[in-house]
């Protein structure tokens, strides 16, 4: 009888432990107010009142036209987030068109709120993704043709490479109503203010010159 106060304290600390669940958090940063009149944000997006919604809410048309891929990196993401797209709200789920100029490139980044599943309308496209430190940081990588499907895992850093001599496009959709990315070279080299030199130089084992010449340069988005 002596084990039954043992065992009721251990279910007890494993039915909170069950219950004590953080949903995810839907941007980047969400800091705790006192006073409601001042708040701007929550996690999500203010609801509309379900009377007043209409089918325009749940249609998104920002699909139809291929992206401006004339820019440095030969490609352009058309996000259908729940912030270009108001009817996703709470649904968990978002998409994005990607389209490619021949050689294009989607560069490596993350999505920190989403899991990506990636399918091919046209062309050919060199896909990947890195695993953590824990994994030795593994590359997995495939060559994609039309109508092949990829899945990236949430959080882990991926890229996709037209290797192709036509354009090639592909449609993603995302396991968060607004998944978040995170493009590598534009936070490590293109961060405001400047990430200190000390710091990229150790990291990357490289001078102080290669840092400079690197933070000199111009990112481009191509969301």
């Amino acid at each position: 009888m002596k084990s039954f106060p043992v065992s009721l304290l251990i279910l007890a600390l494993a039915t909170a432990t069950a219950f004590a669940y953080d949903p995810s958090p839907l941007q980047d940063i969400c800091v705790a107010i006192n006073d409601p009149k001042s708040a701007v944000f929550v996690n999500g997006e203010f609801c509309k009142d379900p009377k007043q919604a209409t089918a325009d809410d749940f249609t998104f048309m920002g699909f139809r036209n291929p992206g401006n891929t004339a820019n440095p990196l030969g490609s352009k993401v058309t996000p259908a987030t729940v912030n270009e797209f108001p009817g996703l709200n709470t649904l968990g789920i978002s998409m994005a068109r990607i389209d490619f100029a021949p050689g294009g490139l989607n560069p490596p980044h993350t999505h920190p709120r989403g899991t990506e599943v990636l399918v091919i309308i046209e062309g050919t496209l060199l896909v990947g993704f890195v695993t953590s430190n824990q994994l030795n940081n593994t590359l997995f990588t495939k060559v994609l043709y039309k109508g092949d499907v990829f899945v990236f895992p949430i959080g882990l850093i991926h890229f996709q490479l037209n290797t192709g001599k036509t354009p090639a496009l592909a449609f993603a959709g995302l396991s968060s109503q607004n998944p978040g990315v995170i493009t590598i070279a534009n936070s490590v080299f293109g961060a405001k203010p400047p990430i200190s030199a000390d710091v990229l130089t150790k990291a990357f084992q490289v001078d102080k010159k290669t840092v400079d010449y690197l933070q000199a340069q111009f990112w481009y988005d191509n969301n």
